[in-house]
């Protein structure tokens, strides 16, 4: 990480350790993730897995789930994976492609893969799919970092 990043934190914790105190921290306060039903699965340097299963109240015009909900679930996904160095980072642009319908009842997988890291950008690549393995959309986010750190760790 580039010396202008001073915030970063020192601690003896692994990188795996880090991820999951920072992703303690933010699922505390991450009340939309919760109320709509998000799971965190896993959590580690530069990825996330979530779950979420279509409900009644996500269900739009045509009898599908409406693509601001599947768009907000691959943004958590996102968001844990890009802050789960313990510096702050914000979504810079997201885009997403949607493939595939979901329906009521469906149980959806995030997954996060980080692209490139360098400076204070990032780029991930979110895969949501059914928990049969279809693609159901493909998003991207790109992210800052901003000062500061999600949570203090023991050093």
């Amino acid at each position: 990480m580039p010396a202008s990043l001073s915030w970063q934190q020192k601690t003896d914790m692994n990188d795996t350790q880090v991820a999951e105190a920072v992703a303690k921290t933010m699922w505390h306060d991450d009340q939309c993730s919760q109320s709509l039903g998000m799971t965190l699965l896993s959590v580690k340097p530069g990825a996330a897995e979530m779950r979420m299963i279509v409900r009644g109240d996500m269900i739009n015009g045509h009898g599908t789930c409406h693509g601001g909900i599947i768009f907000t679930f691959a943004d958590s996904c996102f968001a844990f994976a890009c802050n789960s160095y313990n510096q702050r980072a914000v979504a810079m642009n997201c885009t997403i492609d949607f493939i595939a319908p979901a329906r009521l009842g469906d149980t959806l997988i995030a997954s996060t893969r980080e692209v490139s890291r360098a400076g204070r950008n990032g780029i991930y690549d979110i895969r949501v799919c059914l928990d049969s393995g279809a693609v159901v959309a493909e998003f991207r986010g790109k992210s800052r970092l901003i000062s500061g750190v999600i949570t203090e760790l023991p050093a």
